[in-house]
């Protein structure tokens, strides 16, 4: 049976085993992959500067890998199977070796179905010349979702059926407040306003560190520590919503890159985005950290205790979030939010309404209307919506956080701490869209899955500046990950100060914008960070050589 919570692994050579197993986390039980025997695997505890050599034994029955996600490394280190090498087959090894060229809080994890049975697990990497928050107690908090059903199998259950795993659709007797008008809308869209997360509760149990709620993990501290808080969101399919009552957050740095600190009381986490907080933890013997799945199913949960089992209350599951209007990318006209992003944006901006106006006519509406997508993209049957007016939605805390009467972060609060290593402008525009069949289960982008564009990569020029668009035509938020590069977005921050990120969430019906460096030569990956969304087609490949022009 695994072990849960992570060993830890530090210096310059390092075995990383990969095994089958199982796993049990109250009732269930179901099988799972570790690597050196954890479920999650090994903290890696890195120095930057150091060199790094990694050996890979694959004892497991599948093939596996592992990409270093958010690290700088070398294309051929990077660990995508069939895009910078083959997957390590059973019974063989793999040797990674690439210098550590950065600090921060990351994460590792395989890039085959391997990954949502427990093969993931953190890194920390400390600066060179040491680090500039001091604390008294640094603790990882690794959050990720675990279903006792094969993922396989799993998938092949999304691709058969209608939301086989939406628990929360909604009926004429139901207490959500929609009208007869509402509902008919949503009828004649065949959309559900609780579609939020293909995969939830009950399939899934929520983890943090591989404990479920019943285990009563603890983090210690004593009154009138600081406390640094590394969380991670290595699920496979769940965005978390991250509080601790009664205990503010400062948020200190996102996907590993300092930020200049934002005091909040919860915030969003998408799939495979870190955010590192302090907290001083003082009048109370505990505080709950609640990582509730944003469909709001279930919730993951442990305690920060100043002595063994002392106990915070934890809140209730709040009341499903329901989708809007803007988030089928209906948001009519601008609101005080709306900024200017620069000439690069071609678009309007502005942050989307969060409430439905019933008296529009819903009749005249159709995001179905596929002739308003750009030539660029291919029409077919994996697109099946469009977005009619798709704003810039960076000022959004999240589906469901909008009004909650507390202080919630948003992508506009974020600042990095040091000055953005190039300051040119961009100099041209690539617009993505994010595409897809709801219905049939089929995810691309430019209406295209990856198995019909193996040849014809996304290409920038090595060292060119560019402005990526990217805009979402389906419902559903989709975590985009761009490997080997950090972006900067654009959010309204000080010139020079962009947050850089290698993850950004695109709300539904929304879009978002980053500035990029392709300064990192070779072939990337570029995907939602939604497995099973990946895996169903929104994977491209990116390409960055000494092309003249770079036209992409």
């Amino acid at each position: 049976m695994v072990r849960k919570g992570s060993d830890v692994l530090s210096g310059e050579h390092l075995t990383m085993t990969v095994a089958d197993s199982s796993f049990a986390t109250a009732s269930r039980h179901g099988p799972a992959v570790t690597v050196n025997g954890t479920l999650p695997g090994p903290l890696l505890r890195l120095r930057e500067g150091q060199n790094l050599v990694v050996d890979l034994e694959n004892n497991s029955s599948m093939g596996t890998s592992i990409h270093w996600h958010g690290l700088l490394v070398p294309f051929l280190m990077d660990g995508v199977p069939g895009v910078t090498m083959a997957a390590v087959e059973p019974g063989e090894r793999f040797r990674y070796e690439f210098p550590i060229r950065q600090a921060g809080t990351y994460w590792w994890h395989a890039h085959t179905l391997q990954e949502p049975m427990g093969h993931y697990g953190p890194i920390i990497i400390d600066p060179a010349n040491g680090d500039p928050h001091q604390v008294d107690r640094d603790y990882v908090v690794m959050l990720s979702d675990w279903s006792p059903m094969d993922p396989h199998v799993l998938m092949k259950k999304l691709k058969v059926g209608e939301a086989p795993f939406n628990f929360q659709k909604t009926t004429a007797t139901d207490d959500y407040p929609l009208s007869g008008a509402e509902r008919r809308m949503w009828a004649r869209m065949r959309m559900m306003p609780t579609d939020i997360s293909d995969v939830s509760a009950p399939l899934y149990s929520y983890l943090l560190n591989g404990h479920g709620p019943e285990d009563g993990l603890e983090f210690a501290f004593n009154p009138g520590e600081r406390v640094r808080l590394r969380f991670i969101n290595g699920a496979a399919m769940t965005f978390f919503n991250v509080r601790i009552p009664g205990l503010p957050m400062k948020v200190i740095a996102a996907d590993g890159q300092d930020v200049r600190p934002v005091e909040v009381d919860e915030f969003q986490i998408g799939n495979a985005e870190t955010y590192d907080v302090i907290v001083e933890p003082n009048g109370a013997d505990a505080f709950a950290i609640v990582a509730e799945a944003m469909d709001r199913s279930g919730m993951g949960v442990a305690m920060l205790a100043s002595r063994p089992g002392a106990r915070a209350d934890v809140p209730l599951l709040r009341d499903p979030p329901l989708l809007t209007m803007a988030d089928m990318g209906m948001s009519h006209g601008s609101s005080a939010d709306s900024m200017d992003h620069g000439g690069m944006d071609h678009g309007s901006s502005g942050a989307a309404s969060g409430a439905m106006d019933s008296s529009m006519d819903m009749g005249s509406m159709s995001m179905r209307d596929t002739s308003l997508l750009p030539p660029n993209v291919k029409v077919g049957p994996g697109v099946d919506m469009v977005s009619m007016n798709p704003v810039d939605r960076m000022g959004d805390p999240g589906i469901g956080l909008a009004g909650v009467g507390h202080r919630v972060l948003n992508y506009r609060q974020l600042v990095s701490a040091n000055m953005n290593p190039d300051m040119r402008r961009p100099t041209r525009l690539k617009e993505i869209h994010l595409t897809g069949n709801m219905e049939r289960y089929m995810w691309s982008f430019d209406g295209q899955k990856f198995s019909a564009v193996t040849d014809d990569p996304i290409r920038f020029a090595f060292n060119e500046r560019v402005r990526v668009k990217l805009v979402n035509d389906t419902m559903m938020a989709h975590p985009i990950h761009l490997h080997g590069h950090f972006f900067e977005l654009v959010n309204g921050a000080p010139h020079g100060h962009q947050p850089l990120k290698h993850t950004v969430i695109v709300q539904p019906g929304g879009s978002a914008q980053f500035d990029l460096t392709a300064n990192e030569p070779g072939d990337w990956a570029f995907h939602c960070h939604l497995i099973y969304h990946m895996h169903n087609g929104m994977f491209q490949v990116v390409t960055v050589r000494p092309l003249q022009g770079g036209e992409g």
